[in-house]
């Protein structure tokens, strides 16, 4: 069988597939913050559990916010900090006696929409992940691509494109810089934009349901969110030129996304139209650990 571990800033979940996909074993457990021996002891406990339970034994992959770096060995770019610098892999493998395989949490996302998931049968899949943060992910022929730095997916700390006079130097992002892309399209992002925009302190549902009842402050915020989304996701087809876009996070929820995306991204798209399917996911919050399980698929 197939094992997947999400290693989530909040919560370890553990999962075991068969290689067909079905279902075994799936297990939830809270992160311990902070404490990183804490952390491999919970997923060697997890494994140990799901094996117990199963009968089985199985490959272990792991999805990680961040990457291993090519030139250290060590993770990078982890919003869980306690995990930078640190060498993730090799430690995993002392702590289950065997060997692991590591991406990144939304290349798992890509993957796992990309094998059965909503972009099952397309051989280039971008998985755009947009909710407290926003990340991406590309899966080629199922097969999540990493990129020679690691890096491949970091859509969301690039500049906004072709930016605004009132867009600029846009809001400070934790990664150091400023006017990033996920500073605008990210779920807090919306929802930052708003509470300038007017003041009220509302989370993205929110927003969103306003919007809905007709209020106009909340159909100014969409639209503003609309525009810079669609110039973002228009920058990453310009590059890759995928043959599905697979939405996830919380604002993937947003119905009229998947109407209104469409039109606002083709004048942006260097091509005399655009024709990529912009889709929900189908795994919903298990596309991740799904995806890391499937790293091992042969």
């Amino acid at each position: 069988m197939l094992i997947g571990i999400d290693w989530g800033g909040t919560k370890i979940e553990g999962i075991a597939l068969s290689t067909e996909g079905e279902t075994l074993a799936r297990r939830r457990v809270a992160t311990p913050k902070g404490d990183y021996d804490g952390c491999m002891a919970t997923i060697a406990g997890l494994v140990a559990e799901i094996e117990a339970e199963t009968g089985r034994t199985g490959s272990v992959g792991i999805g990680i916010p961040g990457a291993i770096s090519p030139a250290t060995g060590l993770v990078m770019n982890a919003n869980s900090t306690w995990n930078n610098g640190r060498p993730l892999d090799r430690d995993l493998a002392g702590a289950l006696g065997r060997e692991v395989r590591v991406e990144n949490d939304a290349n798992c996302f890509a993957v796992s929409e990309a094998v059965d998931g909503a972009g099952a049968g397309h051989p280039v899949v971008w998985g755009v992940i947009l909710g407290t943060g926003a990340g991406s992910g590309i899966a080629i022929d199922g097969r999540a691509l990493g990129g020679r730095n690691r890096i491949t997916g970091e859509w969301g700390h690039n500049p906004l494109p072709w930016p605004r006079d009132e867009e600029r130097p846009g809001p400070p992002c934790f990664c150091g810089r400023s006017g990033c892309i996920e500073t605008f399209v990210s779920g807090t992002g919306i929802e930052r934009d708003h509470r300038e925009r007017t003041g009220q302190a509302l989370e993205a549902a929110a927003i969103v349901a306003a919007m809905r009842q007709g209020d106009s402050a909340a159909g100014a915020t969409y639209a503003a969110y609309l525009d810079r989304l669609s110039r973002g996701i228009a920058s990453a087809v310009n590059l890759i030129d995928p043959d599905i876009i697979v939405l996830g996070g919380g604002m993937s929820n947003v119905d009229e996304l998947y109407r209104d995306l469409p039109a606002a991204i083709e004048p942006h798209v260097f091509s005399d139209r655009f024709a990529t399917a912009i889709v929900r996911h189908r795994h919903g919050d298990a596309s991740g650990v799904r995806g890391a399980a499937w790293l091992w698929k042969a």
